[in-house]
């Protein structure tokens, strides 16, 4: 697959779209406060020296000229005020400028977050089902927060910054070197040592956060999985496995952030020490040079204004270098979310008759499973390993099944767990893809037309599957029925409910349909939830239903009810029961048996029950004694 972000910089100048101009604009008034800068110094020793002195004043010939025409030295020295006026005037206009810089680098940081969240929200859910089940969650949410915000961090923080570092460095030098030439040759002579040192470390603290951005984003997958699970957690009793588990983890990611800040504290100590030394070579050789006349006071000041400005610009420097290892990290892990490629149609995908006959014709299909490795060992070799994934191997599940569905009648699928049942209806919908797995084949037609050349958001907006388990979002039980409706009609929400059993129990809710349904349905009940669900589809009214043994958690008089209601509201729809309730399928037009990812039984009730075989197992099993 080809990349569509080959390089960081492509993904960087992507997401900028819409905030570039507030980058730039940032840029340009911080180029004006770092010229804004250099103005008073050189200000300060024309008034020590020439104005308050007797010495000569090193300034250009044509504020020589200014400066004679409103009355020279002598009328500055009686008008001090003038000087302190035009100082404070090029202060102003610095702050103004700081202000502007600040509030640019502000919009453009929250317009770049703002998109690069919207993108990658955008491009992850039309990510295919297997992407997802390939990465964690927390993983996931944790590339889409901390590492926007160290891209932010350092777009803002840092590279707005870069141009008026740049500016200062080198006007800090040029006016330096006008100053007195061997003082700064003396100053300008550590700066490759600042330079070069924070080069070395870039690499070591990247390699560094690397580590620690993963350790991250596997702790936050443990935490999303155990908040998630917290009734399955305490139901068990593991509270005290999950929190010695995740402080092993955050034990150890905390250790690796302390092995982190310890690189850089010895970065930023050992700058210190070069920095330090610099500047106290320049008071110190610039005192000397004071004394021995080739010098002066005015100009001494001036000196050490700007070789502060230098030094600060070259640490800062090395600060962008540092911030740019984390942050080259960060846009490495978005840049595999944003080259992780989108599900997308055939070319000339289109609609079809969705109420034709559904045919499996020698489907095969099987899982890749990623072995991981054994992350057991010392917390170096844990490091080293990170959960990298080696020899991919398959499990198979769909083994040449092939079998059809008339249009509008009503199949039922019996198996045991793991004999495929969820798979085949996750292959119908295009959940999951035939065509992309190296031991997947066969082909999947409504009406004669290949579902793949389908568009897939028409083929899902026809197809209602009600789910074993179905999730639920926070929000008013009204507002989760009609969830794919673009407003809320109530005749037809009380409509659906009813048909799905749930109109009774609503009812009894003090507040009845505006009832607020916590975090996946925590209020309600499983079968509270699984009736929320159909009620969903139903409102919906597709052409093709599927149960997937969505009628498990109710009990029987209630699995009666809805099946009759659903015979009456359903006529002319192709309705698929998966169900391990003999009772559930028996009044189907025709019933699949699986075993193993194979077709065993196909028939009605009474032919596969006068046989024998799996069904009339289970059958006699769940017969009243």
């Amino acid at each position: 697959m080809e990349k569509r972000f080959k390089k960081r910089s492509s993904l960087l100048m992507f997401f900028l779209k819409g905030s570039k101009r507030f980058f730039i604009a940032c840029m340009i008034c911080g180029a004006l406060v770092a010229l804004l800068d250099l103005v008073n110094p050189r200000i300060i020793a024309y008034t020590v020296d020439a104005v308050i002195g007797e010495e000569e004043a090193n300034i250009p010939a044509f504020l020589t000229g200014m400066i004679a025409r409103i009355g020279g030295e002598e009328f500055l020295k009686s008008h001090l005020y003038i000087i302190a006026l035009l100082i404070l005037g090029v202060a102003l206009l610095s702050v103004i400028s700081r202000y502007f810089f600040r509030l640019f680098n502000a919009k453009g940081g929250e317009k770049l977050v703002c998109n690069m969240r919207d993108t990658l929200y955008d491009h992850i859910i039309h990510l295919p089902v297997k992407w997802h089940n390939e990465n964690q969650t927390g993983d996931i949410i944790q590339r889409c927060t901390s590492d926007v915000d160290t891209v932010r961090r350092f777009l803002s923080d840092q590279l707005t910054n870069l141009v008026r570092v740049i500016i200062l460095i080198a006007m800090s030098i040029v006016f330096m070197l006008n100053i007195n030439v061997k003082l700064a040759m003396i100053a300008i002579s550590l700066v490759p040592v600042i330079v070069g040192y924070s080069l070395i470390f870039h690499r070591k603290i990247g390699s560094s956060f690397q580590k620690v951005d993963d350790m991250e984003g596997r702790l936050s997958a443990m935490v999303q999985e155990n908040l998630s699970g917290v009734r399955v957690v305490r139901a068990f009793g593991k509270e005290s496995y999950e929190r010695e588990r995740f402080g092993k983890a955050n034990e150890k990611y905390c250790g690796m952030w302390i092995r982190l800040m310890q690189l850089l504290s010895f970065f930023w100590a050992s700058g210190d020490i070069v920095s330090g030394t610099q500047v106290m070579l320049v008071v110190a050789f610039g005192a000397a040079f004071c004394v021995k006349g080739q010098l002066t006071t005015g100009e001494l000041i001036a000196f050490i204004s700007y070789n502060a400005m230098l030094t600060w610009p070259v640490r800062s420097l090395g600060r962008v270098i540092s911030e740019m290892s984390k942050a080259g990290i960060s846009i490495d892990r978005i840049r595999y979310i944003m080259n992780s490629e989108e599900e997308k149609d055939r070319e000339g995908a289109g609609e079809a008759d969705m109420r034709g006959e559904i045919a499996f014709r020698n489907v095969t299909f099987a899982y890749p499973v990623s072995e991981k490795e054994d992350n057991s060992g010392s917390d170096e070799e844990e490091e080293k390993k990170l959960a990298t994934p080696s020899e991919i191997k398959y499990t198979q599940v769909l083994d040449n099944v092939s079998f059809t569905i008339p249009a509008g009648s009503t199949v039922g699928i019996l198996g045991g767990t793991g004999s495929g049942k969820s798979t085949l209806i996750q292959l119908l919908d295009r959940l999951l893809e035939i065509d992309e797995e190296s031991e997947c084949s066969g082909s999947i037609t409504i009406g004669d037309k290949d579902i793949r050349d389908i568009k897939r958001s028409f083929l899902r907006k026809n197809i209602g599957i009600v789910l074993q388990e179905p999730y639920l979002f926070s929000g008013t039980l009204a507002e989760n029925i009609a969830i794919t409706a673009e407003s809320i009609d109530m005749d037809s929400v009380k409509a659906a409910s009813k048909v799905a059993a749930l109109d009774e129990a609503i009812e009894k809710f003090t507040k009845g349909y505006e009832t607020y349904v916590g975090e996946r349905g925590v209020t309600l009940s499983g079968g509270q939830k699984q009736r929320t669900a159909i009620a969903q589809m139903l409102l919906r009214e597709p052409p093709i239903m599927v149960f997937d043994d969505s009628l498990s958690a109710v009990d029987a008089e209630t699995d009666v009810k809805i099946r009759s209601a659903l015979k009456e509201k359903s006529k002319g729809t192709t309705t698929i029961l998966i169900a391990h309730r003999i009772s559930t399928l028996m009044h189907a037009d025709k019933i699949i048996v699986l075993d193993h990812g194979k077709i065993v039984q196909e028939g009605t009730h009474d032919e596969l029950i006068a046989q024998e075989g799996l069904y009339k197992k289970i059958f006699m099993l769940q017969r009243p004694a």
